[in-house]
């Protein structure tokens, strides 16, 4: 289960949170968001799980814990396409595009 951090302190490396992590659940796989020129950490990264119970549990568990001087916020990370905040809601973009096809 892939499993979303906010809230991250700048000085929160990829081994500290597979340490933290680790103590819940088999992990695959760290990745805190970095920004592309500097490279300054955004705050976020994602951590995947093996186990579903393990995940649910370490969400559970960590979820508002502090962290190198920050409360993180632990949640079920939403996919890709998903139309939450920041995601394109196909249902304006077609209405949108349907109103404007006969201008051009």
């Amino acid at each position: 289960m892939n499993i979303h951090i906010g809230n991250l302190s700048s000085e929160v490396n990829e081994e500290d949170l597979k340490k933290i992590f680790s103590m819940y659940g088999n992990v695959i796989g760290v990745k805190i968001i970095r920004d592309r020129y500097t490279g300054i950490s955004k705050g976020f990264g994602f951590i995947e799980l093996s186990g579903l119970t393990e995940a649910k549990t370490a969400i559970s568990k960590l979820n508002a814990k502090e962290l190198k001087g920050k409360s993180i916020v632990v949640n079920e990370a939403r996919s890709k396409n998903s139309n939450g905040p920041g995601g394109r809601n196909q249902r304006n973009f077609k209405s949108y595009s349907n109103e404007y096809s006969g201008r051009w």
